[in-house]
């Protein structure tokens, strides 16, 4: 009964830590390419991030759908910016769970996604603090603002966490000469 050659690795060497064989490093890399979801995106910081943007956006919504309006442009613009901004959003996050920044190389996604977040989060900022200044105490306009304000600091969040990424991988190197 034979099995095919086999190969033993070990942790520790003398000239450091053994590599993976060449078949096992092209193998590996397939696999992950062919699978469909990145399911360790869903577990990952950005992506947490997003999903709760997207329930503030989608919360804040709802409170000032369901609420008696006390301005009509001003609210309207309100369920407008946050509609549009779940729709981005959910289209980025779209993008990194089915790894569709890997097929489409033409466009520069950190830069997309920073460019999204910059005037996203400028149009969210200015649309709460209008639906916050026109709400006068009534409980829905209140708690929309509210989860406006939220979404808009989480998406400063993303602002800095995207940025922080591409300028420092960009910066530094996996392997240093000397």
């Amino acid at each position: 009964m034979s099995h095919g050659a086999r190969v033993i690795r070990t942790g520790v060497s003398s000239a450091g830590p053994a590599a993976p064989p060449a078949s096992t490093a092209a193998s590996s890399s397939a696999g992950s390419d062919a699978e469909l979801l990145d399911g360790a995106y869903f577990r990952s910081c950005a992506g947490i991030l997003k999903v709760a943007q997207m329930i503030s956006l989608v919360v804040g919504f709802i409170s000032v759908n369901n609420s008696p309006w006390t301005d009509y442009s001003a609210y309207s613009y309100f369920q407008i910016v946050t509609m549009c901004d779940l729709v981005m959003i959910l289209f980025f996050y779209i993008i990194h769970i089915f790894r569709i920044y890997r097929k489409l190389t033409c466009v520069s996604w950190p830069l997309a996604e920073f460019l999204h977040y910059l005037i996203g989060t400028i149009l969210l900022l200015i649309a709460s603090i209008v639906a916050a200044s026109k709400s006068y105490n009534l409980t829905g306009l209140v708690a929309g603002a509210t989860f406006g304000f939220l979404a808009t600091i989480l998406c400063v969040l993303s602002i800095w966490s995207s940025y922080k990424v591409s300028c420092i991988t960009q910066s530094t190197s996996k392997y240093h000469t000397l």
